[in-house]
């Protein structure tokens, strides 16, 4: 057996009382999840139409359907997988579905066929990737998959320029942003090149004033890889999810090489960085100027965020009560300002409900890192969180 198939062997943990409980406990909570989801949609109509929507027990059935096919798929294939992040993710989608289906119908039908897709993907990935040191033999064509996908929506003809933005890609009917899938694959490559090279890149060998770093033909690849992310998000105005690369691959170098110096190092980047977008590129210009002060200009730039605020306001502790709020009133409250519409008819505590229900997905992948002692898997996890 090579050390790669004995890397991989199927863990005892799967066949034990702790996984058998996992998976009642998962069954518990995607019960649970489904019917919160069902009582949360029949209120919000109720509120808005003071009507019970007349396919509400076929829609509970579906959504329960979709949810049990997947937890089925996860006890045969997956038995010691966490029992938290599946009930975890069908709460949120579902809250996330009933808020959209409140402010945009037309939207909603549109969600509802991501959500089809997203079970069916779900269920595949089990199926073809039943061990997650599988993904590391393709490492390199996650790369290129991940460069194909970021560079998607610069293509004449698909890309889509919305809000400021060309990170969307249109094809017929359906608009996506592949990026997120990008996320995904990069993560993959990353965790892979950093575990083969982990000693190498750990060593640092090669100095530059009082910074001790590795060789740069082994760091040089994973480097030109989260640069040219970056330098792609930059050129489509996506300046948030740069952010978001950038910390993934200053988390995942510190918890693979364990030098800190790598987040100082990171964190010092990071300014630099951001103080040269503030000063080149005018949009974020905008966007730092109206979150310190969004009063500045309450008719135009801070108009969103202002009426956010009111929204938020309006909500108080217990909220205004599901479909009893004039969420429309921000503009975009489907997309980036759906939180401000959770927490005025939901209040303050749904919206802390929701936050602490992305803290426990949080923990989760964070303990799953914890308890592996492969590399790859562990960096993995940390990647994907």
């Amino acid at each position: 057996m090579s050390d790669l198939d004995t890397a991989i062997a199927v863990d005892p943990v799967v066949d034990s009382p702790l996984a058998r409980s996992r998976r009642s406990t998962e069954l518990t909570l995607v019960v649970m999840a489904a019917l919160i989801t069902g009582a949360a949609y029949t209120i919000t109509a109720l509120g808005t139409n003071a009507e019970i929507p007349p396919g509400i027990i076929f829609f509970v059935a579906i959504l329960l359907g979709l949810l049990l096919c997947a937890h089925v798929v996860v006890r045969l294939v997956a038995r010691g997988a966490d029992g938290t992040l599946l009930p975890l993710a069908a709460l949120l989608h579902g809250i996330g579905f009933v808020m959209i289906a409140r402010l945009d119908d037309e939207l909603a039908g549109l969600q509802a066929t991501w959500s089809l897709i997203a079970i069916a993907a779900f269920v595949a990935t089990l199926l073809v990737v039943q061990r997650a040191t599988d993904l590391a033999r393709y490492s390199w064509l996650f790369f290129f998959g991940g460069a194909f996908l970021l560079l998607l929506p610069l293509a004449p003809g698909l890309g889509v320029n919305i809000n400021g933005a060309r990170i969307w890609v249109s094809l017929g009917p359906i608009n996506f942003q592949p990026g997120e899938f990008a996320k995904i694959a990069l993560a993959i490559f990353f965790a892979s090149y950093l575990a083969d090279r982990r000693e190498l890149i750990a060593a640092s060998t090669w100095r530059i004033g009082p910074l001790h770093l590795p060789e740069p033909r082994y760091i040089a690849p994973i480097i030109m890889a989260w640069g040219f992310a970056v330098v792609v998000m930059v050129f489509q105005k996506d300046l948030g999810s740069s952010l978001l690369f950038f910390t993934l691959f200053v988390v995942m170098m510190w918890v693979a090489t364990e030098r800190l110096s790598y987040l100082l190092i990171g964190t010092v980047l990071f300014a630099a960085a951001a103080y040269f977008s503030w000063t080149q590129f005018g949009h974020v210009q905008t966007r730092v100027d109206i979150w310190l002060d969004p009063w500045a200009d309450p008719l135009d730039k801070g108009y969103q965020i202002i009426q956010s605020l009111y929204g938020l306001a309006d909500g108080g502790l217990t909220g205004t009560g599901l479909g009893r709020g004039n969420p429309g009133q921000v503009p975009e409250a489907q997309n980036d300002f759906i939180f401000s519409s959770i927490g005025e008819e939901w209040g303050l505590i749904g919206a802390t409900g929701v936050l602490m229900a992305f803290i426990l997905i949080v923990g989760a992948g964070l303990r799953i890192a914890l308890r592996t002692d492969r590399t790859f898997e562990k960096l993995l996890a940390v990647g994907l969180t």
